[in-house]
């Protein structure tokens, strides 16, 4: 196995290599405005690292958010585009379950990631492996109740200290991670996710509502 994972979901621009048992090689730029110009370079910078040829691949691994609509579609079209070339499976995992998998806390805690218009994407988790809600966005004031005592992480999480005062590390998702933990579970021989994004809301960019259409006479 050589497994290529990455994620855009969140600001952080995130590539890995599995080679079935240990991450060979990784890397993690933070900068929300960047996805589509950092993405391709860091993949063949990995690859470069790694020794490996791109056709060496036998499987990717995409994040799937949920996440702002722009940088999620930089991953996941990359992921399609690369599966389609190299004719190879595409799995998607949830960047919240990747966050989860790279706290490694025992206890019930919380994932909560930014996804602006003052709110957060966020789930709950049993322990590191074991989501127990689904995704969902929300306001942190109107979840404060419902994981009150929670143990959070994530850069969501740093941004509401009252409803999150306890916040552990990462702040963002590594595709180390998600590589690990997708071969965990290949290993296993369940089935990922479809690579399709979790977005829980509309897109920013909206045709308005009183758009004139005009057309010629």
């Amino acid at each position: 196995m050589l497994l290529l994972a990455l994620d855009t979901a969140t600001p952080a621009v995130t590539v890995a290599l599995h080679d079935g048992t240990d991450v060979i090689a990784s890397s993690t730029q933070v900068d929300a405005r960047r996805h589509g110009e950092l993405l391709l370079p860091a993949v063949h910078r990995l690859l470069t690292e790694a020794g490996r040829a791109l056709d060496a691949v036998t499987a990717i691994v995409v994040g799937i958010g949920p996440g702002p609509y722009t940088g999620l579609r930089v991953g996941l079209m990359t992921a399609d585009t690369f599966g389609l070339a190299l004719g190879v499976p595409v799995h998607g995992l949830c960047t919240l379950d990747g966050l989860a998998y790279a706290a490694d806390l025992a206890g019930p805690f919380v994932v909560a990631t930014d996804a602006r218009r003052k709110e957060v994407y966020w789930a709950r988790y049993d322990d590191s492996r074991t989501r127990v809600t689904d995704p969902a966005v929300d306001r942190p004031a109107d979840i404060a109740e419902r994981v009150a005592g929670l143990p959070a992480v994530g850069a969501g999480a740093l941004l509401y200290p009252d409803t999150f005062p306890d916040v552990h590390e990462p702040a963002h998702v590594s595709a180390a991670a998600l590589a690990s933990l997708a071969a965990e579970r290949l290993a296993r021989g369940e089935e990922l996710p479809a690579p399709r994004p979790l977005y829980l809301r509309r897109p920013d960019a909206q045709v308005p509502k009183n758009y004139k259409v005009v057309t010629p006479k």
